[in-house]
């Protein structure tokens, strides 16, 4: 195919990209992976990537569930999971001690994809938390009893649960990071979301330190990039030198798609597949998975898995002029 122009190069990496993604399906990790996709900073695309990679996962063969645990309930609106106030949702979980298994939902498009919902209570769950006993460990005892219901149940072992976090670090936040076991941060490729990630990844050793040891940073996926900048170029390569182990090749575009989706009640893994954007979260998906059973057979050989949080100084990437 000719790739003589920029639209016609993308136009051929799609396709090679969809002839090597077609109907694949990815291995099963030895043990539910729970990952927490964090960023303090609005806009970087945790939502959007935690529903489209639980999609990606699901489509290729995998038991995915997504714990909406945002008050803007944004992840269930993608997933078309009912989320209108009144409805059993993670607020009743965290703050009423509900069963998960009675508030999650199987979505309407994705048989393998299931959702627990967050419902507009779930703003008030900050505050009514601080009084209540082990206010950390709630989601995570949640998750636990859900898993082990599943297994009483005779029902198929989850694969995945992501974990949609507000942009913040409150106690919704702490909540998902002592119930994940890695955290996934999207990064989107401007400067300001470099800023706060010093201060993410302080958290989290935080976190680690007196509440969750087994708590690391798995994976960096780049968001929203546009290889016609000289900025973009430079804050992926920032973060590259700096997390090499953790980040992704895969980098996901800016795509009308992928922003279009959601108001049909859908990620863009079907709303259109074939897009520029579906294949990057595809592969991405595909990447994590990957990555995933390697981590597991170094670990079963006494090597540090990947994903080992290295101690860098703070990224400050120079001034530059984009060329766009």
């Amino acid at each position: 195919m000719d790739d003589s122009t920029p639209l016609a190069a993308q136009l051929a990496a799609d396709a090679r990209r969809r002839i090597d993604l077609s109907g694949r399906r990815f291995p099963r990790p030895e043990a539910t992976r729970i990952l927490t996709i964090a960023n303090q900073k609005g806009g970087v695309g945790k939502t959007t990537t935690t529903v489209n990679l639980a999609a990606a996962l699901s489509q290729a063969g995998l038991n995915v569930l997504v714990i909406d645990n945002d008050p803007q309930g944004n992840a269930s609106t993608a997933l078309g999971i009912d989320h209108r106030a009144g409805t059993p949702s993670v607020y009743e979980v965290l703050v009423e001690d509900e069963e998960l298994a009675a508030v999650v939902q199987q979505t309407p498009q994705l048989p393998r994809l299931w959702c627990a919902p967050a419902t507009i209570d779930l703003s008030g769950a900050e505050i009514e938390l601080v009084s209540l006993v082990a206010r950390e460990n709630r989601l995570r005892n949640a998750i636990d009893a859900y898993l082990e219901h599943r297994a009483h149940q005779g029902l198929d072992r989850l694969d995945y649960i992501f974990i949609d976090c507000p942009p913040s670090l409150g106690l919704l936040t702490v909540n998902a990071f002592v119930a994940a076991r890695e955290v996934l941060i999207p990064i989107q490729c401007e400067y300001y979301a470099l800023e706060g990630l010093s201060q993410l990844l302080k958290n989290v050793q935080l976190i680690k330190n007196h509440l969750n040891p087994a708590l690391h940073v798995s994976t960096i996926l780049l968001t929203m990039y546009d290889s016609r900048t000289n900025l973009a170029q430079q804050v992926a390569a920032e973060v590259r030198e700096h997390f090499p182990e953790q980040t992704l090749r895969t980098t996901v575009p800016r795509s009308v798609r992928i922003s279009e989706a959601p108001s049909y009640a859908q990620t863009v893994m079907t709303y259109d597949p074939g897009s520029t954007g579906a294949l990057s979260y595809l592969a991405a998906a595909r990447e994590l998975a990957d990555r995933g059973v390697l981590a597991a057979a170094s670990s079963r050989d006494g090597v540090e898995p990947q994903g080992a949080q290295p101690e860098n100084a703070p990224l400050q990437p120079s001034t530059t002029t984009e060329d766009n």
